[in-house]
């Protein structure tokens, strides 16, 4: 028998999260005999559920009714690891769509660059992380994309504790011609097989008042669109300003 079995589900659990989704899909605020008229719960019992809701942060009270609270998830601070997945997954997905490639998120956290969330593509599953991100930023476009908008001395900070190795031919192993490098890629950086042997990468960068962040899609070293990094830019541009926009609405609280 399986352990989800319905005979251990929690009735006011149900009944509370029906009167979150209720709230949730209204326009306008809800007074607590239209949850009860609506949810089909008497009263008294959608008066206490809502009470709760309202003290753990998941509602909040408003002059014409109940809203939802701040503690609700969609509205929750950005900084939570699963709103943030959640809120980048679909723009990952559409990229992956697009390109038919493996795009990636990752971000700068703590001082370090770590990924966010991969999307694979049937026909393109992503390249293998053998190295950990922290130790190749300077060898992949989402690490120098990120690396790109950091102040000197915090590139020289990073570089300091992540020493650039050759993990391929085409590595940028010298921190000086790596900084020279990271100049010009405020806009895109490109990865051209010093990651990995036969797979490219392109990034750019996803930027809100709190976050420093790179999209990228990574495609194989025969593919064509290699050669022209400036479409392929542009496109991830416009999936990067979706982004960008979606997280500094929920950053803002909007």
């Amino acid at each position: 028998m399986s352990e989800w079995t319905t005979t251990t589900l929690i009735g006011s659990v149900q009944r509370a999260l029906r009167l979150l989704d209720i709230v949730g899909a209204s326009s306008r605020p809800l007074t607590v005999k239209a949850l009860a008229g609506r949810s089909g719960l008497n009263i008294g019992t959608t008066y206490n559920l809502v009470r709760t809701l309202i003290h753990e942060g998941y509602l909040q009270a408003d002059q014409d009714g109940v809203i939802l609270g701040r503690r609700f998830p969609a509205l929750a601070d950005s900084g939570s690891d699963g709103i943030f997945l959640a809120q980048v997954r679909q723009i990952l997905t559409e990229v992956s769509a697009e390109f038919g490639a493996a795009a990636y998120l990752a971000r700068f956290v703590d001082g370090e660059v770590a990924i966010v969330d991969i999307v694979d593509a049937p026909s393109h599953p992503r390249a293998p992380l053998w190295v950990g991100i922290q130790d190749s930023a300077h060898a992949t476009a989402l690490g120098k994309q990120i690396l790109a908008v950091l102040d000197q001395p915090g590139q020289l900070d990073y570089l300091s504790r992540h020493p650039p190795a050759e993990l391929t031919p085409n590595t940028i192993s010298d921190s000086r011609a790596l900084l020279e490098q990271l100049e010009h890629c405020s806009g895109v950086a490109v990865d051209r097989q010093e990651y990995a042997l036969g797979t490219s990468c392109l990034a750019v960068p996803v930027l809100t008042p709190t976050l420093r962040a790179a999209l990228a899609v990574s495609l194989t070293s025969g593919d064509e669109r290699i050669d022209d990094p400036d479409d392929i830019a542009r496109r991830l541009r416009s999936a990067a300003g979706r982004l960008s926009l979606r997280l500094a609405a929920q950053e803002s609280g909007l």
